[in-house]
Parts: structure tokens; sequence; C-alpha cells
């Protein structure tokens, strides 16, 4: 019996990432290209995967998007700031060349995926992976299934406590303001600040111990809201001597209250490189609806 072969498809904002792997979620094949018009984007995934062809492909997605296998829009781009992507439907664009099982979620939920089948996660039947980058998003996990109710999460948009040194600063969410953590604490914030990018900010600057001040709430609000066995940040704004802040935060900020496993442990930083765990997550999702789709 030959080894099957599971496709990957992370659609960001700014770039694709597609890629092809094994049963052990090796990455065999890979090709990232910039994210532009939806027709001229889609036609490079189909090349790509009628090179390398597989047996599944999952799809990990900028949102906003319905992902509810049993909508008439399952796989429809809603209103996003991409108005060329607006009303978009992957799940069709793909079905015209794949007649293989295709699944779809968010770029966050297939990166907690792979957290939770290969990294941080692993060990653990709960998590949650917030990614902090452009934007600000999370996953969440429960024994291996996605919580979600009518549509994904939205997180980096839950209010925030302003820290007593950043009341002037006006946020970057074009909804929000400085009123959610995507709007204070999401790269663009620290850029905003600082005229420089976070992952080029020295580690020492001040604005780090106020990113951490919002990292730490968002933390304990998830803890007190989903109680995983971990949280794990990634995205380009993260780092460990950040990671080592928001977890002093998070300890001033519970003050005691809600019990929680030793913090170097229970708030870590992605061990994946360049993003890898939303590619890996793709790849145990493909072979999870592969499998699924055997039973039926």
């Amino acid at each position: 019996m030959s080894e099957k072969r599971f496709g990957s498809i992370e659609a960001g904002g700014t770039k694709f990432v597609c890629a092809v792997g094994n049963e052990q979620f090796e990455i065999l094949e890979i090709s990232i290209f910039p994210t532009e018009a939806p027709k001229k984007t889609m036609k490079q995934v189909e090349e790509f995967f009628s090179q390398y062809p597989v047996d599944a492909l999952s799809i990990g997605t900028f949102g906003p998007v319905d992902i509810d296998h049993t909508s008439l829009t399952y796989g429809e781009i809603l209103a996003s700031p991409k108005k060329a992507w607006q009303g978009f439907n992957f799940i069709q664009s793909v079905k015209e060349w794949f007649s293989d099982p295709v699944f779809l979620t968010t770029d966050v939920n297939s990166s907690a995926y792979g957290e939770y089948v290969m990294g941080s996660a692993k060990m653990v039947d709960s998590c949650v992976y917030v990614t902090v980058g452009t934007g600000i998003g999370a996953g969440v996990i429960q024994n291996n299934q996605f919580v979600g109710g009518t549509t994904h999460l939205e997180i980096g948009h839950g209010l925030v406590h302003r820290h007593e040194e950043d009341l002037a600063f006006a946020g970057v969410c074009p909804y929000h303001g400085g009123s959610c953590f995507e709007g204070v604490a999401a790269g663009p914030s620290i850029e905003k600040r600082t005229g420089i990018s976070g992952e080029e900010l020295p580690k020492d600057h001040p604005v780090w111990k106020i990113e951490a001040y919002y990292l730490a709430q968002l933390a304990y609000d998830l803890r007190v809201n989903f109680a995983p066995a971990k949280i794990i940040f990634g995205g380009g704004v993260i780092n460990e001597q950040l990671m080592e802040k928001v977890r002093e935060q998070f300890e001033a900020i519970n003050a005691g209250y809600v019990t929680v496993p030793e913090l170097n442990g229970f708030i870590v930083a992605s061990t994946f490189e360049d993003n890898a765990s939303a590619t890996i997550g793709n790849f145990a999702l493909a072979k999870k609806i592969l499998m699924e789709s055997k039973k039926a």
C-alpha cells in the first residue's frame, strides 16, 4: 500500500504557503507566493498540486470566513478587508480541480491543531493558540475538537483594559480603535508607536512592558473562559523575552485567584519556525478528514 500524501494551503493576507506532507507530517514539497487576486492566486495553487498530487487537502485561511461545514456558504470569505476576496469561496474553487476530501478552517485553527498534534500541546487534551502579528487571532481545541459556535472565534477583538502609560495611543483597529487587543497589541500598533516593527525593535524597549500587559490580559481571559492546559503564542511579534514579561504580568493580574500550572510550561511560545504549525496542522486535518470519509 502506497503512503498517503496530504496537502496544506495556508492562505494568508500577504502570502500563500502550499505544501505536501507524508503520513509523519514531514514537509516534502513547499511553495510560497504572494496573495494576489483570487483567480491568479488559485491558479498557482492548482498548478502546485497538479505537480504534487495529494489524497486529501486542508485549507487554513485568513478571515472572516464561513467555517460551518453544514452551511450553504461553507468556505466563503465574508467581510474581509481584502475586498477582492469578499464572496470568494475556497471550497468551490478547489473542488473545480480536486475531487478528494477537502477541509477548511481558519489559519489560527490550523496552527492550533499543529501545536496539538506535534507541538507544545502534544501531551495535553486542550490548548489555545494565539497568533500576534498583523492581527491577533486564536484557535481553541478541546478533546480533538475546535471550540466555536456559528462561526470562528474573534478573540483578538475582545475588549482590553488600557495600560496607564498607553492611554494617549489611539490604537490601530479600524473598528475599535484602541478598545480591543488587536488595536493595541498587534504588530502594526507597535510600529505605530515606535516607527519600528516588532521583529526589529530592541528587546529592552519600554513598549514591550505595555505589550506584555495586554498579552497577559488576553492570556488571563483565555484561562478563565476556556481553562486550557496550555496557552501558546506565535507570530512575528513573539519572542522569549516577551513571554517572560507576559508570565510576570499574568501572575500579577491573576493575583492568586485561578489555579494554573507552572507558568513556564503553561504560557509558552511556539516551538515551530516560520509558522510551520499551520502547515503541520493542515496535514493532520487532511488526514483526519480522509479517514472520516472512508468511514462514511
